[in-house]
């Protein structure tokens, strides 16, 4: 049996959190308010996003058990084997190596987008062509190709210098919420009142909520790359619970202040009805002036910075332990002669991610809409997997190095299931508010399409890795067990 390649135990707790929360943290939160609001209120907007959390939390149960119990890089790829063997393992793998490449490249892309924003003479120069309504300018393709392979060189370095700069990243983030909201509180004519009406008028109050839970598995991508990075611990992995749980919660705090932030500056509903191309940016500018923009930008970039570099984190580790397992070409678990990261992942996810900006921004969405169908299925392997490894009581299948006697983490598991299977539902039927576009539905068919053809092709050589020897690969044991190996 080869030798098993394992990464270096660098990150701190405070640096795990760091990639959680702002992983969690995206563009969305400073640039999507005035549009969430036209859909739901800001209370319809804070309420759907509070009960996203809890739901979150939920599915965060299993993951704390699963990341102490197995802290091997690859996640619910790995979790997904335990359970249900290799086949699954594969689906799960697929599916969450896309979703995480399309957030690399959007938070690129939403890079170029802010430049835009605030230097549209620079930006839009050079005009290539236009695809489904969108002008696509070579400088955007630039800026975005730039950042993506500073971070990419950021990576290769090491996790120990991506892990201190997310943290930097994020706090500079919250810094910047915080002062953001505090201060356009305490503006002459703005304040709670101008929050009225709580929802929208056309819509109940319920419709309004359940729209905004609907996106919870998109606002909250990014606490699952905790278990991407669980082989790099540098401290116990029992602290991954307690670490996804806070970063739940921050995420969930920072999308309500700056709902409230948005909402208190002036009437929300004549700032939807504005339809401003950024209007939190319009709505800040016009009670803090051009100083609210500054912070706004900057907490922005921060934002966009801290989903590249986590996701990134994650693309690779996923790539590594995928790679480690065999399903992919080996490559992918070389590690670099110095660093001891895993840079061929690292490369592989900059250059793909490098053509997205080609595309247009429009036809990106599409592909990132549908990708949360596969963050959704990673999370009911997750829970599934949990689900199956705590026992009511000890019964006759009761193995102590496999199962442990937690009735109400069973329970949990279960809920997490459940709201895996709503949130699953939720994108795919056709009346759901947030049901998939059909150009998102296409790009998912095709993905899966793709999906059955490289598994096709490699399920024979798959097929014969001896049980043994996937265990060592997958999970550093040889003597775990997995119930169906298929």
């Amino acid at each position: 049996m080869e030798q098993r390649t394992t990464l270096k135990r660098s990150l701190k707790p405070h640096w795990v959190w760091a990639i959680a929360l702002g992983s969690s943290i995206g563009w969305g939160a400073f640039v999507q308010p005035t549009t969430w609001m036209s859909t739901a209120g800001p209370l319809g907007v804070i309420l759907g996003f509070g009960i996203g959390a809890l739901l979150m939390m939920l599915i965060a149960v299993s993951y704390g058990f699963l990341i102490k119990s197995f802290p091997v890089s690859g996640g619910e790829f790995a979790y997904s084997y335990i359970s249900l063997g290799r086949t699954h393992a594969f689906i799960s793998g697929w599916f969450l190596t896309l979703g995480y490449l399309c957030i690399v490249a959007l938070n690129a892309s939403a890079f170029a987008l802010m430049v835009k924003f605030v230097f549209p003479s620079i930006l839009e120069t050079m005009h290539m062509y236009t695809i489904a309504g969108w002008d696509v300018y070579f400088t955007e393709v630039i800026i975005a190709s730039v950042l993506l392979g500073v971070f990419g060189y950021f990576n290769v370095k090491g996790s120990s210098f991506s892990g201190r700069m997310q943290f930097v990243f994020c706090s500079i983030m919250v810094i910047g919420v915080v002062a953001i909201t505090f201060m356009v509180g305490a503006q002459p004519g703005a304040g709670l009142s101008n929050v009225n009406p709580l929802f929208p008028t056309d819509t109940t109050a319920f419709a309004a909520v359940i729209s905004i839970v609907a996106i919870a598995p998109w606002a909250y991508v990014g606490f699952d790359n905790v278990p991407q990075a669980a082989e790099e611990f540098h401290f116990s992995s029992k602290k991954a619970f307690t670490l996804i749980i806070l970063a739940i919660f921050f995420a969930a705090l920072l999308y309500s202040m700056m709902i409230i932030a948005t909402s208190m500056s002036g009437s929300w509903q004549i700032l939807v009805a504005q339809e401003e191309t950024w209007g939190t940016a319009e709505a800040l500018q016009g009670v803090l002036g051009n100083m609210g923009v500054v912070i706004l930008v900057t907490a922005l970039t921060m934002g966009i910075f801290t989903g590249l570099n986590g996701f990134t984190i994650s693309s690779s580790r996923l790539l590594f332990a995928m790679s480690r397992a065999k399903i992919i070409p080996a490559a992918f678990s070389k590690l670099h002669p110095k660093y001891k990261t895993p840079y061929v992942g690292i490369i592989f996810t900059v250059l793909v991610t490098m053509l997205a900006p080609w595309f247009g921004r429009q036809a990106l969405t599409w592909v990132v809409d549908m990708s949360s169908v596969g963050v959704t299925i990673a999370y009911f392997y997750t829970c599934y997997t949990a689900f199956t490894l705590f026992k009511q009581s000890k019964d006759k299948t009761f193995n102590p190095k496999k199962h442990v006697v937690a009735p109400g983490k069973k329970v949990l598991a279960a809920l997490g299931m459940l709201a895996s299977v709503t949130f699953l539902g939720l994108l795919l039927i056709p009346a759901s508010p947030a049901a998939l576009g059909m150009e998102s539905f296409i790009a998912l068919v095709v993905w899966i399409i793709l999906g059955v053809i490289f598994y096709s092709m490699n399920r024979k050589e798959l097929k014969e890795i001896p049980e043994e020897e996937l265990n060592y690969l997958i999970l550093g044991n040889k003597k775990i067990e997995a119930k169906n190996r298929t």
